[in-house]
């Protein structure tokens, strides 16, 4: 008997839904089969018992069977395990199962047991299908997730006027491109960029006119800008742009694009077409300024000048020569 518990232990492994059969390994004849074996051969259990493979499937099928088991059975280990995959039909249906065998040591009176669990292919590929799915479905969720944290995280530091960061990022950003820039000896430009003085027309329309500028003034601006670089919203009615690895020469060329643009733009509010200009003052790191106060000091000087000089202006701020 405890060889037989021990031929019965794969059935305590074996997963719902497998079909398990013991045998006698000298005649080959069934001495246990579980209901899921006997409910597959379309047999009672006790039909099933005292019969040899010979007599519940066709000729060919049996044979092979038969090999498998003469195989681990002359392993000679108790133990000893195989597995081996059969496909065929039965009962007019094709199936494909992995079997594993595993055969006793012989008890008191040299009887042998021949353990068999028999688990369907067909089964066990849908549900690896649906654990793929799941998997798949929880890591899809989990990638929607962490995009809703990113995009929360990266509203927090937006204004939502314009859609640009708030000042306080913009400053984090500076900084980092300060110390990048010392480091790696390279260059970068800051920009201020103020809202001329509104026209009648905005005016007359109030916060729903001045909204609508400070929407085209951020699409533009972050139509305007590369992912390198940082815009924001400084205050009311100035902006501040980063352009990162960028001379002075080059920042001029670009902002005085984005003057052009903004001179042209035409945005509508109830019916009323409204039209908007900008003050510009750029500085750049080292060639202005060779402090992050100094750069925004050379920034702030220049976009005075741009107003002075009556607005919708770009104005560079002075190139500093060191002593010698």
């Amino acid at each position: 008997m405890d060889a037989l518990l021990a031929a019965l232990l794969p059935a305590v492994l074996a997963r719902k839904g497998d079909l398990l059969a013991v045998k006698d390994a000298r005649s080959g004849r069934h001495v246990h089969v579980n209901d899921a074996m006997a409910k597959w051969l379309r047999r009672p259990a006790d039909d099933v018992v005292g019969r040899t493979d010979a007599e519940l499937f066709d000729p060919t099928l049996a044979t092979a069977l038969r090999a498998a088991e003469q195989t681990v059975l002359a392993q000679g280990e108790a133990g000893a395990v195989l597995v081996s995959e059969h496909s065929f039909e039965h009962a007019g249906t094709r199936h494909d199962f992995s079997v594993l065998r595993q055969a006793s040591a012989a008890d008191r009176d040299g009887r042998r047991w021949l353990t068999s669990v028999w688990t369907d292919l067909a089964l066990a590929r849908q549900r690896d299908a649906q654990l793929r799915q799941a998997l798949e479905q929880i890591e899809q969720q989990q990638r929607a997730n962490d995009a809703l944290r990113r995009e929360l995280a990266d509203q927090a530091l937006r204004d939502p006027a314009s859609g640009l960061y708030t000042r306080a990022h913009f400053e984090d950003q500076l900084r980092r491109e300060v110390d990048l820039s010392t480091r790696e000896h390279r260059e970068f430009a800051v920009v201020f960029v103020e809202l001329d003085p509104p026209s009648e027309k905005v005016r007359a329309l109030g916060d729903a006119g001045q909204a609508r500028i400070l929407e085209a003034m951020g699409r533009l601006l972050r139509g305007g800008t590369r992912a390198m670089d940082a815009s924001c919203r400084h205050d009311d009615r100035r902006f501040a742009v980063l352009l990162s690895g960028v001379g002075l020469a080059t920042a001029h060329a670009r902002m005085e694009g984005l003057r052009r643009q903004c001179a042209t733009q035409i945005v509508v509010q109830d019916g009323v077409e409204l039209s908007f200009s900008v003050s510009m003052g750029v500085a750049s790191f080292p060639h202005t300024a060779h402090t992050q106060d100094e750069l925004l000091a050379a920034c702030s000087a220049a976009l005075a000048e741009a107003q002075r000089r009556g607005g919708n202006h770009v104005t560079l701020a002075a190139i500093r020569f060191e002593a010698t």
